[in-house]
């Protein structure tokens, strides 16, 4: 008789680890400093708009067919890869496309966008495939390494920029970061999950709508962080919140995202639920959108509004990643990723243009109250996806703690 085939390499946690982290870092400068090197090189404001609002509706169109590659046998690593390095060569060019003019800058600006659309839906992907292989890992405890990296990257980013000043600390240190993930991703060799083949005549699989529900779900309570994200700084500080303080509101909210990473595998199994997750994001986020409205002009309320942005980002984002893993068919699996990542994108733009229309008629309570009945929303497709899964035979086991010991 043969010997038994060898069994899969158990996956590397670590590893999935470090990739989050370099790209979440990378992500961590350009969302707050690349509208600061723009505004460095003179461009007008509304070109400066027009240049930020490029790579969203980007992400919108590219993200679900490029993670989708994944279904027709391009690896994720692969993805992983090419994005990295076009990142890198686009950064790179930024200040020469800059003096050449905008026009040319938008056209790299656009490049840049179509690389990174799939880069953290396909970490998702490798991610999840991972934690299904192997009942020792948990999603959770890896994904808080971006967490992490994004905090960090915040706090080192503005440090670069004071040093070396923004028309130069900007493009370098994106340009090497993308670098130092292109790295990552070729020297981890991270296994990537296997993808069934395909008959020929045989169709594309379908979502089933317990998945739709819990994407629409996860969208609408995800694009209530908008009007915080567009306007609370400005918010604040017209309210006299010293701008030292702001800083801070924003590293609470982001540190209790990181400390629902690191413990949630601990709460009991009915909690790590898809739809509890979904539910007390959607809660938190109605909460939340009503106490800005109230209260978002005092220090000590806004504390406790941020703490709640473990639950508004981070149980949504586990509720989201929960129903992808467990209901997501094989074969359309990366489908299902960057549908997660384009139905959001496309929700937060939305709510984005409603928050900008709201606060220049009636300041920041008209637009945080405007967030109500997008968690509300949100809220109530989590409570229809779950009806939707009584046809799945949901059980209790998800994506979410498994290597905390806890019983499923």
């Amino acid at each position: 008789m043969s010997d038994p085939s060898p069994a899969p390499p158990e996956p590397n946690a670590f590893r999935l680890s470090v990739l989050y982290a370099v790209v979440f870092v990378e992500i961590g400068i350009a969302m707050p400093f690349m509208p600061v090197w723009l505004n460095a090189l003179g461009l007008d404001a509304a070109v400066i708009g027009a240049l930020l609002a490029l790579p969203i509706a980007i992400r919108i169109v590219a993200t679900a067919p490029l993670v989708g590659l994944i279904d027709r046998g391009i690896a994720a690593p692969r993805i992983l890869l090419a994005g990295s390095l076009v990142l890198a060569g686009t950064y790179g060019l930024m200040p020469t496309g800059a003096a050449l003019g905008w026009p040319v800058l938008a056209l790299l600006i656009a490049l840049n966008a179509v690389a990174a659309a799939p880069l953290v839906p396909s970490i998702d992907y490798l991610t999840l495939g991972a934690v299904r292989r192997s009942r020792r890992l948990d999603y959770a405890r890896i994904r808080m390494a971006g967490s992490i990296g994004f905090l960090l990257a915040n706090f080192a980013g503005g440090a670069a920029l004071g040093a070396m000043g923004e028309r130069l600390a900007v493009p370098l240190l994106l340009t090497v970061l993308a670098l130092i993930a292109a790295g990552v991703v070729a020297a981890a060799r991270i296994d990537a999950p296997p993808v069934p083949p395909r008959h020929p005549e045989a169709g594309r699989p379908a979502l089933p709508r317990v998945l739709w529900f819990s994407i629409g779900a996860a969208a609408l309570i995800q694009s209530s962080h908008a009007a915080i994200y567009a306007f609370g700084s400005i918010h604040w500080s017209t309210h006299g919140i010293a701008p030292a303080w702001i800083g801070t509101l924003w590293a609470i909210g982001v540190a209790s995202e990181i400390l629902l990473f690191a413990v949630v595998g601990r709460l009991p199994a009915r909690w790590r639920n898809p739809f509890v997750l979904l539910g007390l994001g959607g809660g938190a986020a109605l909460l939340r959108a009503f106490g800005m409205a109230a209260f978002g002009d005092r220090l000590g309320a806004v504390i406790v509004l941020q703490v709640l942005h473990g639950l508004t980002f981070g149980a949504t984002q586990l509720g989201a990643m929960a129903a992808v893993s467990r209901f997501a068919p094989d074969g359309a699996r990366g489908r299902a990723q960057g549908t997660v990542s384009s139905a959001g994108a496309l929700a937060s733009a939305s709510a984005t243009l409603m928050t900008g229309a709201a606060y220049q008629a009636g300041g920041g309570p008209l637009a945080f109250v405007l967030m109500v009945p997008l968690a509300g929303l949100g809220l109530c497709l989590a409570a229809r996806a779950a009806q939707a899964a009584r046809a799945f035979s949901l059980h209790s086991t998800t994506i979410v703690g498994q290597g905390a010991g806890q019983p499923d």
